[in-house]
């Protein structure tokens, strides 16, 4: 019998080969074969088994092709969505800004508002080495500061601003390196906001790397930003640019089994700041035409306490500081500035508080925290932040700011006081 059933197949096969249907002729063969007796009724029925469930695997087998055909079409035409993380977060703010003195008219500092904060990032893996960010936001203009958007104008639209557009390039052969291109988060290490707003999303080219070595870590970064194209009116050439020379160094080690501590050092150096627009760079209290910031950074962060403690702090000079008005160049005062602070967190609620003390030529004044002093340098003061996460990825948190200032107030006053509070409502995804 076993001899027989393999002629029979082999006659299928031979059958089957030159007809387009094989499945229907072989069916047919077999009724034509068990009909003039070359083949029993047992036979006919084993035979018709296999027919069916040989059938039945080739249709399967034909589905899977063509799934594995679409998932590679879909990959082709949409690989960008499968590398591509989305972020962003929404925020909702209501501000109170308090400025000792200050006339209540239109256009006053003191505000008592409601705010909103979008903002939405695609940041897609091009290939093993090259990365591009882009993210838009929301904001009351371009203020390079700011992200926030008043809840105003009778429920007219937002307008939204392109934020981030850089290109990520990290070379497989060189690990801890990381190269950008365009407009990017920034690339150095901060302890602080005395000199750069956290919003503040520089323009240019740059590099950071880290390298660990055990518990030791160390990080540098520089780059080469443009803040105004051709202002000494001597034509389009690079050097002819307002322009930002960038470079920074540290190291995070391990001092005990429950303590890491972190140093660093920065170079903030401008070429062509004498020729920058007092409205937009030279502001909020400047009254030097030169800017060249040195700083020192630190913290130490401790475990093994009953509760987890962060001391953090910063030091700036401007070692180019002049005073416009003089003829000699004076930079002996008013040219430095400092933060000190400490973040823990108690029962869930985040804790953070700093003291700062910022002279009129320590920092850029259109570059420095836009809320401490309602932005202003030539003041010192606290900030205290609170934050609690009472759901996954969505918090409520209010943060104080109690500043006292020489050059915030519009009436010219010394010694002004100028308080501000934010309670935010924020959700991230």
């Amino acid at each position: 019998m076993r001899l027989s059933k393999a002629v029979v197949c082999g006659g299928l096969i031979l059958a089957g080969a030159t007809q387009a249907n094989a499945g229907s002729v072989d069916a047919k063969l077999l009724d034509m074969l068990k009909a003039n007796g070359s083949i029993t009724a047992a036979q006919h029925a084993e035979l018709s088994a296999d027919l069916v469930r040989e059938t039945r695997e080739e249709k399967r087998a034909a589905k899977e092709v063509v799934k594995e055909k679409d998932f590679v079409a879909f990959r082709q035409a949409a690989g960008w969505a499968e590398s591509t993380k989305l972020t962003g977060d929404m925020r909702v703010r209501q501000e109170t800004i308090d400025v000792d003195g200050e006339p209540d008219f239109t256009g006053s500092r003191n505000k008592d508002r409601q705010r909103i904060r979008a903002r939405l990032g695609a940041f897609t893996k091009i290939n093993p080495e090259v990365e591009t960010g882009i993210q838009v936001a929301s904001g009351n203009g371009a203020d390079r500061r700011s992200t926030n958007e008043n809840m105003d104008n009778y429920f007219d639209k937002k307008a939204v601003w392109l934020d981030l557009a850089y290109i990520n390039y990290n070379p497989v052969a060189v690990p801890g390196l990381k190269t950008f291109a365009g407009k990017m988060k920034q690339p150095w290490m901060s302890m602080g906001d005395v000199i750069w707003d956290g919003d503040i999303n520089p323009e240019g080219v740059a590099a950071g790397y880290t390298k660990k070595n055990g518990t030791t870590t160390f990080f540098g970064s520089g780059g080469y930003y443009v803040l105004k194209d051709a202002v000494d009116s001597e034509g389009f050439e690079i050097e002819n640019d307002l322009a930002l020379y960038q470079l920074q160094g540290g190291v995070a080690f391990d001092v005990s089994d429950s303590a890491r501590w972190t140093l660093g050092a920065s170079v903030y150096d401008f070429n062509n700041d004498k020729y920058g627009s007092t409205s937009s760079f030279r502001a909020n209290g400047n009254t030097t035409d030169k800017f060249g910031l040195g700083e020192i950074f630190t913290q130490l962060d401790v475990i093994g306490l009953p509760l987890p403690l962060s001391l953090y702090g910063q030091y700036v000079q401007n070692y180019e500081a002049r005073d416009m008005a003089a003829t000699t160049i004076d930079d002996s005062d008013e040219d430095t500035a400092y933060l000190f602070g400490l973040r823990t967190n108690i029962a869930g609620v985040a804790f953070d508080y700093n003291y700062r003390d910022v002279d009129a030529n320590g920092v850029v004044g259109g570059f420095t925290d836009s809320d401490f002093a309602v932005g202003y340098t030539n003041s010192s003061g606290h900030k205290l932040k609170l934050k609690y996460d009472f759901m996954k990825n969505f918090s409520i948190g209010a943060t104080y700011f109690m500043a006292e200032s020489d050059a915030v107030s519009s009436r010219k006053l010394k010694g002004v006081d100028a308080d501000t509070l934010h309670v935010d409502l924020e959700a991230k995804f």
